[in-house]
């Protein structure tokens, strides 16, 4: 049995692992360069067209869960389907900006959403969501892809650079993530901070 429980947890650690280096980010075009002595940089965010696990698109995996959990008690799919997009503000946003402004701290540059003042905007497109799961016995790491633009605030036609993030993962330690929306917040915190430490090698 011992060894039954010890196999089980090195081959979760294995997963985390495969899944935090597997993790990408690409600078597919433009420059980063024009951050370089900003001290606000705008945010926004566009979850209009990601797909989800094994679906195409969120519209489908939404519905599907919705009915199902509706089948199982009355309303409480209507609730999950409300928590699952209340979660973008409430949680997945907040937690991408405060771990990029810790990881551009040094830098001197602080994303805040609503700042169209700012000289530049990052958009955030969420693009795939792979939610994950947490039985108890059984883990799946949530991760997510991401493109995210960066463009002029005072005309966001004109693409400074854009930047795609692969296989963010979203996980807590010692598993104690049985939450979809807390899960994916991970993702989006990873997701912050890893933008932020991009940036950083780019403007050395």
């Amino acid at each position: 049995m011992k060894k039954w429980i010890l196999a089980a947890v090195f081959a979760v650690a294995v997963l985390d692992n495969v899944s935090v280096f597997a993790q990408r980010v690409d600078l597919r075009s433009g420059d980063l360069a024009v951050l370089s002595g900003q001290k606000t940089v705008n945010v926004e965010y566009d979850y209009s067209e990601f797909g989800v696990g094994k679906f195409a698109t969120e519209k489908e995996y939404v519905d599907k869960k919705t009915a199902e959990y509706n089948a199982k008690e009355a309303g409480r799919g209507d609730t999950w389907q409300k928590s699952w997009v209340d979660d973008r503000k409430a949680r997945f946003e907040p937690k991408f900006e405060e771990l990029f402004n810790k990881g551009a701290e040094d830098k001197g540059i602080t994303m805040l959403q609503s700042r169209p003042d700012a000289q530049y905007t990052f958009i955030v497109r969420t693009k795939f969501v792979e939610p994950g799961f947490n039985v108890g016995v059984m883990r799946k790491n949530a991760y997510v892809d991401y493109e995210i633009d960066l463009v002029e605030s005072a005309n966001k036609s004109n693409k400074v650079a854009e930047i795609a993030m692969r296989n963010v993962p979203g996980a807590q330690a010692f598993g104690m993530d049985f939450d979809t929306g807390q899960r994916i917040a991970e993702s989006y915190a990873k997701a912050g901070k890893s933008l932020a430490a991009f940036i950083d090698k780019k403007l050395k």
